[in-house]
């Protein structure tokens, strides 16, 4: 009974945490209220939850690993491909090795398999700590896409780093020719695992509801199921579950341009996410805060281990190691820049330049985040032998010490960083916008005139019913396609008709939706803009269902 009472209290303390980040008075990161809310539930409770490193990585990476690789703007991460596999491969081992060999030096007590446990958990970055903070600060929109695509990459590129790290520390042996054979399955057997699973659920769920029909709520409770699926499958095959939960979630957003859910369940499953992602994001920052009392008490024991008797020196090694990851990212960045001029100098091409505060940018917005929560609460209690994993309570201290560091460095230098900085206009992605809006309007106008033909009766009454329905339902259409005005029909005859014009729009939004499908599909419009289109005329839909 007690379990279940810190659980409602952390779930309130998410509630909670929601309204404070409005009230305080000085801006602060939602994270951080919500650490301060799980410090004190566990002093109202006197004793934090005892965690199960295996169930807590099951429960919070996959759903919210599915929900980043079915929400990211895929047009923007095969543009950017190139600087996006740079940072989520080559900067996530640049970092590993860099950051790993550091920690070890800096921190004796803590063996070089769980340094480069550590430094490998710390790799990953949190586009959703970015995007808030972004709220306050003009970051362009392609640096958040090229952002946001390096940290669904690098979360499962980070994550199989940290697992390979943690078995070598198990295990006190590391071969690298035979962690490259596994790591070629843990990978490509991941992914293939991942988009298997959602196609073959997807199908499965398709040809049960087309035989039997099914309830409202379970296409939102099959979506809810896939992650977990997939992650377990994979790992049951021993692939990587991790990648297996990011390719069923991409796998899932092509899936859903097939328009076949209804609109009331995108709708809502749209809610549903939403809600879950919020909670899962805050409940792990709240069983941070709940546990840190704990944690920092073994934290101070392990760095006593190295002759450092005050506690302060905890401070140190977390500033030490922000400003090594920073210093890592910033030379990678840089780096990575002048290669990309260089070869854009050799095929004749020319590049403008960027702005070094972008530049700054980029490297102070490699937010650590929820994902390097959870992984690091995951490091093992005991080793084979039944001796305490070594430096667990040090590692995951400095780890939330990082993620703290790094979300105040973000919420403090970054809109400093921007201001004032003269940002480039988006025209493309408007006039895409534009044409699927028409491109909508005269599908919709057209299976409008066809529905009214479909429904006209003999009489003439009926027939001119129908025409005066069909005329005012189009005329929201034309005014996309024109900026001409429709004549205006009497009121009390339309008024009749409005069971013909529910059947009418419903025509046209069926119509308009279907023709934004389509443009997806053939890659004339991003799945971003066709996101934010289905979801508006879903709504417009829900009004008339």
């Amino acid at each position: 009974m007690h379990s279940i009472e810190v659980v409602l209290a952390m779930l309130l303390a998410v509630v909670g945490s929601g309204y404070l980040v409005r009230v305080v008075p000085i801006s602060l990161p939602l994270p951080l209220i919500q650490i301060a809310l799980g410090a004190v539930i566990a002093g109202v409770f006197g004793h934090g939850v005892v965690l199960d490193p295996e169930i807590f990585f099951l429960l919070f990476l996959p759903p919210l690993l599915f929900l980043d690789g079915w929400r990211i703007p895929k047009v923007g991460l095969f543009r950017d491909k190139a600087v996006i596999l740079e940072l989520a491969f080559g900067l996530v081992v640049f970092t590993v090795i860099g950051a790993g060999f550091l920690i070890h030096w800096l921190i004796p007590a803590m063996p070089l398999p769980v340094a480069f446990a550590l430094a490998a958990i710390l790799s990953p970055t949190d586009p959703v700590a970015v995007s808030s903070i972004a709220a306050r600060a003009p970051i362009p929109k392609r640096l958040m896409h090229i952002l946001e695509g390096e940290s669904l990459l690098n979360d499962a590129s980070g994550l199989v780093c940290f697992r390979f790290a943690v078995a070598a520390a198990m295990t006190g042996s590391f071969s690298l020719a035979s962690a490259s054979v596994t790591f070629l399955w843990v990978a490509f057997g991941g992914l293939a695992i991942g988009v298997g699973a959602t196609w073959g659920i997807s199908l499965a769920q398709r040809w049960l509801s087309r035989q039997f029909g099914e309830e409202s709520g379970s296409p939102i409770l099959v979506s809810l199921l896939i992650p977990f699926g997939a992650y377990l499958a994979a790992e049951h095959l021993q692939a990587s579950g991790i990648l297996a939960a990011v390719a069923a979630g991409i796998t899932m957003s092509y899936v859903e341009l097939s328009g076949r859910a209804l609109a009331t369940t995108r709708v809502q499953r749209a809610a549903v996410w939403d809600m879950l992602q919020f909670s899962l994001n805050g409940i792990m920052f709240v069983l941070l805060g709940e546990q840190l009392p704990g944690i920092l008490r073994g934290a101070v024991a392990t760095v006593e281990e190295t002759g450092h008797l005050n506690p302060w020196w905890l401070a140190v090694y977390a500033l030490v190691i922000m400003l090594v990851l920073a210093l890592l990212r910033f030379a990678w960045v840089w780096v990575s820049l002048r290669w990309s001029l260089f070869r854009a100098y050799r095929r004749g091409e020319s590049l403008t330049r960027p702005d070094v505060r972008l530049l700054l940018a980029t490297s102070l917005a490699g937010v650590r985040g929820a994902i390097t929560l959870a992984g690091v609460l995951t490091l093992p209690l005991m080793l084979p032998d039944g001796s305490p994993f070594p430096a667990r309570d040090l590692a995951i201290f400095l780890a939330a010490a990082v993620i703290l560091v790094s979300l105040v460095a973000a919420s403090i230098g970054l809109p400093r960083l921007l201001r004032g900085l003269e940002l480039p206009d988006e025209p493309a992605e408007r006039r895409e916008e534009d044409f699927a809006r028409r491109e909508a309007a005269a599908a919709a106008i057209a299976a409008v005139e066809k529905a009214r033909h479909g429904l006209c009766g003999d009489s003439a009454i009926e027939a001119d019913l129908y025409t005066n329905a069909a005329v005012r339902v189009m005329a929201n259409y034309q005014h996309r396609l024109e900026d001409g005005n429709v004549a205006g029909v009497d009121a009390a005859r339309l008024r009749q008709a409005d069971q013909a014009e529910v059947a009418l729009r419903l025509a046209g939004l069926q119509a308009e939706r279907e023709a934004i499908f389509r443009l997806a599909r053939r890659g004339q419009i991003s799945d971003e803009i066709s996101r934010k289109l289905v979801r508006q005329i879903d709504l417009v839909e829900s009004r008339y269902r």
